[in-house]
């Protein structure tokens, strides 16, 4: 009847299994249940990013408009292409002239996790980062992101609250495009407005299609931690829709490929892009992998016919930043759910809601994981005192449970049979242990995720030693804690009776230390206090049900 030490085995393999699994894919190894398939070297900076036929479809042959004769970086236009170098108070941007393709964009702000003099960058063209947003028109040799543009004089550097860039494509088709790129101080969204103007003598029908291409790199959080990378689909009808690049490349991908609202994006660990099309506009989104391994997602949005001398304007908006949760539910409908929380999203948003709420309260993220382990097992007080009154009996009968197992070992029915009837005089429970734990896991499963996810723990401080709470504890101070405090937890279980399982019981803390050792230290930080809370509680229980054992006895 060690239903419960079955069920905590359960639950430690699985542990073990999915920890070593994500440890394989952050290193770059294939997933033990989902592998990687390869993905091609994409091309050098200031080569060909793409193909010359990766021109987004139309719906049908007459829409489908004709892809340039030759690749980009191939001809001497081509190689006339320019970036245009812009500065705001959050980026760090470069817009080639070859589509008016924002090819590179470093986030201010936020330093990188390696170099201390660099900032995070998400847009790149190079050897190992092929990433941008760019945007053209279909439906005819019109003018797309192949074509070399024309920027329109004016400043490049923000000094005011608004920074407006233009470009100005050539002619093609008899149409001409005019994108304006608008920066707003403090803002991760860039307003983007096309305006297409018809220069033929005749009414001309054209598509606008936005799209994010990037390569397969998957951007891993800590070790022995997996987080999704890739495409990803919002509308009012199917929500949030992620997609992997394993199902593009087995045409497998599912997602809404018609709304008149929502938006597009990519998503990595803390950060995340996204177009974002004015709402209420019909639009056939589009997910697909590139002839050089890059992928791509993307919005086509059918104008309106151009009368001949007319002009159509379309406005859109571009977000590429971190995934602050309370920032991106104020930018569009369900951008929040960038910030990826699994299967846990009911449970996590809550405790992330709470957890803020005591950082602003507090001013220090390390002090609000504190206090927020704190009231989760405030809450759950009730349901771990039961489960330690359940242990601390059945810690008391272990030597008579022994006993029994000895004397009956060779007829395991009478010896069920004793053992249950020990149960019944002793008031115990079997279950009793389990059950509570069980109910907390998932509480505990999602706040793991809270804090994984939750870019504010990125280069957030909490005393002495810990100067970044999502990276790992520099001394590993934090997980020899944990490592002793799951020992003095060990102690006051009660000892399962097979010696292996009583070895392995020991070694367990070790293990789990191992693992932790690579784990951001916020993560551990809640670890240690949870144990911490928990000694105490069942120490209390133990000493009270030990009095009360002692009184009867007198």
């Amino acid at each position: 009847m060690d239903i419960k030490r079955t069920v905590l085995w359960v639950i430690f393999a699985l542990s073990v299994v999915m920890l070593f699994d994500n440890w394989q894919r952050a290193n770059g190894h294939s997933s033990l249940f989902f592998p990687t398939p390869e993905v091609s070297t994409p091309a050098a900076k200031g080569g060909s990013p793409t193909p010359a036929n990766d021109l987004p479809q139309g719906a049908n042959a007459a829409a489908a408009g004709s892809a340039p004769g030759n690749a980009p970086g191939t001809t001497p236009a081509a190689a006339a292409a320019q970036q245009v170098h812009i500065t705001t108070d959050v980026y760090d941007a470069s817009i080639s002239t070859q589509g008016g393709t924002v090819s590179f964009l470093a986030l201010k702000q936020w330093p990188d996790a390696t170099e201390a003099d660099k900032h995070v960058v998400l847009f790149d063209n190079t050897p190992s980062q092929q990433y941008y947003a760019r945007s053209g028109l279909i439906g005819g040799d019109f003018p797309n992101h192949n074509d070399i543009f024309t920027q329109v004089p004016g400043p490049t550097t923000m000094t005011g609250d608004t920074l407006t860039v233009k470009f100005e494509s050539p002619v093609k088709g008899g149409l001409q495009l005019v994108r304006a790129y608008t920066f707003h101080r403090g803002s991760y969204v860039i307003d983007v407005s096309n305006t297409i103007v018809n220069k033929s003598d005749a009414a001309i029908q054209p598509t606008l299609y936005m799209e994010l291409v990037r390569d397969g790199r998957e951007i891993s959080g800590a070790k022995f931690s997996h987080t999704f990378t890739g495409p990803t689909v919002y509308s009012s009808d199917e929500k949030f829709q992620k997609i992997t690049f394993s199902d593009i490349d087995k045409d497998k991908a599912k997602y809404v490929k018609q709304s008149s609202d929502g938006w597009i994006g990519m998503v990595q660990h803390y950060f995340a892009t996204a177009w974002i099309p004015k709402e209420g506009a019909k639009r056939d989104n589009y997910i697909g992998k590139l002839d050089n391994g890059l992928y791509r997602v993307g919005v086509k949005e059918a104008l309106a016919s151009i009368p001949a001398g007319g002009s159509e304007t379309v406005d859109a908006r571009l977000f590429a930043g971190p995934q602050e949760e309370h920032m991106l539910e104020q930018i569009a409908p369900g951008l929040e759910l960038t910030k990826d929380y699994g299967y846990f999203t009911i449970l996590a948003k809550p405790l992330f809601w709470l957890l803020s709420k005591l950082h602003a309260l507090i001013g220090n993220w390390g002090w609000a994981i504190i206090a927020v382990t704190v009231i989760i097992k405030l809450v759950f007080f009730p349901l771990s005192a039961a489960s330690y009154k359940s242990m601390a009996r059945m810690k008391e009968i272990t030597p008579r449970m022994q006993a029994l197992r000895e004397r009956y070992k060779s007829d395991p029915q009478k010896m069920n049979a004793a053992l249950m009837e020990l149960y019944k005089t002793e008031k115990v429970n079997p279950f009793g242990g389990c059950i509570p734990i069980v109910i907390q896991i998932p509480v505990f499963i999602s706040l793991y995720w809270v804090l994984l996810s939750s870019v504010e723990m990125r280069g957030a401080p909490w005393l002495g030693w810990i100067h970044d709470l999502s990276t790992q504890d520099p001394y590993y101070i934090l997980p020899v804690l944990m490592a002793v405090s799951m020992f003095i937890q060990t102690r006051l279980n009660p000892t399962p009776p097979d010696p292996m399982q009583a070895k392995m019981m020991m070694f367990m803390p070790l293990i789990f230390s191992f693992m932790f050792l690579f784990l951001p230290s916020g993560l551990v930080l809640y670890y240690v206090v949870n144990n911490s809370l928990s000694i105490a509680q069942q120490w209390s229980i133990n000493r009270m049900l030990g009095a009360k054992k002692e009184k009867k006895a007198a």
